[in-house]
């Protein structure tokens, strides 16, 4: 029985799709207008105002173009050296106290991922240094103690990396259960998580990442927006996030256990998949600006970093607005 429930959990986690989800032959594909838009507010006369946009970058599963900004004063876009990640920086010193607005559009092309029906057996093989990086900890994503308790109980398949990480997967998607309605979500904080039992997807996908690291896969955290699966135009509320880890055999493997969390029927197909509904913005944690900020390091960066007079400016003195448009 032992040998069949471990074949039976290794075919699972070959499976790429849920019977729910009907898959066409060819991976999706969805083209939209993305505005990234914000206003500062109450502002004193004559401070110095210092922005930090994320910009979403042109990958194998996204084409982004840059639509011409409308900005206070001259961008300057840089990469951060720890992951990568686009930074568009502008500062400004105001006269008035009048409220300072911004807007970033970009016109994107985003693909469904399907990252198990990938070729198997073209290496892949992270970089030592890429290696190093996406196995460390990071603040508030501890390797050890706590998190290793979660998994006392489950007999890794350590000699399978594919079933391993699906073993993972399953151990994070039963711990913690999607829930925003009372604080202290969104942190990404493992130990936090680990008492808590709940979150949103930055909750659900830092365990993830705990676990894999801890047991020698490389992984990584994404973030950016969802946008709905109804096309037309509207409001996006928040950001959305997701995992992945590596396999050489593979290359980078996605997880959204959140979103299989919420939508249960969909669990098999956000092993390995994620559809086409979103953009990605940046990766990793713990992120260093360009030029550097006064605070300290980003847990994430996914919203405009703002600084004036160099201290963080408050969020309720800004109001974000996100908005897709279909094409």
């Amino acid at each position: 029985m032992k040998t069949t429930s471990l074949l039976l959990l290794a075919l699972i986690a070959m499976q790429p799709a849920d019977a729910a989800e009907t898959k066409p032959t060819k991976p999706r594909s969805r083209q939209f207008r993305l505005d990234i838009g914000a206003t500062v507010k109450a502002l004193p006369r004559g401070a110095t105002v210092r922005v930090w946009l994320p910009v979403p970058p042109s990958n194998q599963n996204q084409t982004v173009k840059a639509l011409t900004p409308s900005l206070p004063a001259r961008g300057k876009l840089s990469a951060e050296p720890k992951y990568g990640n686009q930074v568009l920086y502008f500062q400004k010193k105001v006269s008035s106290s009048r409220p300072l607005h911004f807007n970033t559009p970009y016109q994107i092309e985003r693909h469904e991922v399907r990252a198990l029906e990938q070729k198997k057996g073209q290496q892949q093989a992270l970089a030592p240094s890429k290696k190093e990086l996406y196995l460390a900890p990071n603040q508030k994503v501890p390797l050890t103690g706590q998190p290793l308790k979660l998994l006392a109980q489950v007999e890794l398949m350590k000699n399978q990396p594919l079933a391993l990480a699906r073993q993972l997967y399953n151990r994070v998607d039963e711990h913690v259960r999607y829930d925003k309605s009372q604080p202290g979500y969104g942190n990404g904080d493992v130990l936090w998580v680990c008492n808590s039992q709940f979150g949103n997807c930055t909750d659900f996908h830092s365990l993830f990442i705990s676990f894999a690291r801890s047991q020698g896969l490389p992984a990584r955290f994404e973030i950016g927006f969802p946008l709905p699966k109804k096309r037309g135009s509207g409001k996006i509320g928040g950001y959305h996030c997701w995992a992945l880890f590596h396999l050489a055999s593979y290359g980078w493997i996605p997880v959204d256990i959140s979103e299989a969390d919420k939508h249960p029927d969909m669990k098999e197909y956000y092993f390995g998949n994620l559809t086409e509904n979103r953009v990605t913005f940046t990766t990793g944690r713990d992120i260093d600006l360009v030029p550097r900020q006064v605070a300290p390091s980003l847990n994430y960066f996914v919203y405009p970093h703002i600084e004036v007079n160099g201290k963080l400016w408050p969020r309720e003195k800004i109001d974000l607005k996100f908005t897709y448009q279909d094409q």
